[in-house]
This record gives structure tokens, sequence and C-alpha cells, in this order.
């Protein structure tokens, strides 16, 4: 084990409008006044508009800062690769458009000694998101309970969540293995299945799971389709279904 404390992970495709916003500068700003060690790992998942080399730049000139380049394979595979190269004791993933503040770290923290994931959990209300997206939030509540059974996690898709390193480890192990990697896509994805099928495999392998409500701010995005992520989203949950029927997480 490393002597870094914290590993912060970042997906990146295609973020040039939320990175000219200044995000890394505010990840950086906050990180480098904390007593303890860390590292961020930002994954460009194969960007094409830029946004890989305004992250370099910023890599270059912040040590701690680093920056791996994947072939564009979603979300998914972007998160999955960051957090199997993350050195610190504790790793956390969170998304670049910062909906949810690096600063919110403080509130997952005092957890981690009791518990081997910590996730942060946005109210019922979605603050300043649209009805759609409220309706989608509540549908995938009943969904996700009723199809894969993932019960007692009030908000499975905030993309916040926070791990110990030997349990990320195990756990991205086992999802790599299972989808044989990921392949290259086109266009984006963000599928609601990934933070549903993780959390369902760290309870078949009896981690214990904390939610913890943080602070959360809508951030507009051309990315949510409410509908054609809706449905994405319930084919999402009924292949891991069919997955888990057919035994096929059992020997992982």
């Amino acid at each position: 084990m490393s002597n870094i404390f914290l590993s912060v992970v970042i997906p990146s495709y295609n973020e040039m409008a939320n990175l000219q916003k200044g995000v890394l500068d505010k990840v950086e700003h906050y990180l480098s006044k904390q007593k303890y060690s860390y590292e961020v790992i930002i994954v460009d998942d194969g960007s094409d508009d830029g946004s890989s080399e305004f992250v370099e730049k910023f890599v270059n000139e912040n040590s701690k800062f680093k920056l791996i380049k994947n072939s564009h394979t979603g979300k998914a595979g972007a998160v999955t690769n960051g957090m199997l190269r993350a050195l610190g004791e504790y790793i956390l993933f969170t998304d670049m458009d910062q909906a949810t503040p690096i600063e919110q770290i403080d509130k997952l923290l005092p957890f981690v000694d009791k518990f081997d994931i910590v996730i942060g959990s946005r109210n019922s209300t979605r603050k300043g998101a649209p009805f759609s997206r409220v309706l989608m939030a509540k549908g995938m509540i009943a969904l996700r309970t009723l199809i894969v059974g993932v019960r007692g996690i009030q908000d499975t898709q905030c993309g916040f969540k926070l791990f110990k390193n030997l349990v990320a480890k195990d756990l991205f192990t086992k999802l790599q293995k299972f989808h044989h990697g990921y392949k290259t896509i086109s266009g984006s994805s963000v599928k609601a299945g990934f933070d549903v099928e993780l959390l369902f495999l760290a309870r078949k392998n009896n981690f214990s799971i904390k939610e913890v409500p943080v602070d959360w701010l809508y951030v507009e995005t051309r990315r949510v389709s409410p509908v054609k992520d809706s449905i994405e989203a319930l084919e999402d949950l009924v292949r891991i279904r069919i997955n888990d029927l057919r035994g096929k997480y059992n020997n992982l």
C-alpha cells in the first residue's frame, strides 16, 4: 500500500464546458488544504473536443494530478480503469461537473472505519432538476427494488462513492472480468446499470454500505435523454436480474 490517503477518480468524456468553468482548480484548491495526502486521477475516455489536451496541460502544472487516456469505453470502463490504478487507502469516484462538490467528502470520511463503501445520497427533491429528472429518479428506485432487489439504498445513482482500497480492487476487478474488459463504443454512454450492478455485486460479496446525504445541485447536460435513458435503465436492470438468475455473478 502506498502512503497516499485518498485517491479521487474523475472520468472525463468531452468535458470542455465543465473544465473551462474551473472545476479542476476547485478540486485542487480544496484538496491542497487538507492534512492528508492525495492524488487525483482523471480518466479521459477518448474525448475529441480538446478536453484531453486541456487536462494534460493542467496535470503538467499540478503534480498531484494524473491523466489516464482511455479508448472510448463509456463511464463504466473509464471509472473501472481509474479505480484499478488508484493507490490511495481510500478511493472516491466523482463526476467532472462537480454537481456534488469535492468538499462533500468530509461527510463520507467519518464512516470509512466502520463501512467498506460509503456513498453519497441526493435529496429526493433533486434541487434545481427538471421534473423529468425527478420522475426518472423515483421510477429508478421503484424498478431497481422490484427487478434487482437492491433494497435499503435510496440513491444508487449519485456519482460520489468512496471505497476502501482492497474493496475497490476486488469489486472492480470482478466487474472488469465479468464484462470481459470494456469494449470501445461510439457516442456518450452513462448507463444507470453501472452503479446498480456495482452495488448489487457489493451486496452479494457481503460488503457493508453506508449511505450519507450530500449536497447536490443539478447541472444541465445534453447527455440525458429522459425517454432513451429510461428505456436503457430498464434494459440494464433486466439484464442484471437475468445474469443473477443464471448464476453469472457467483464465481467471479
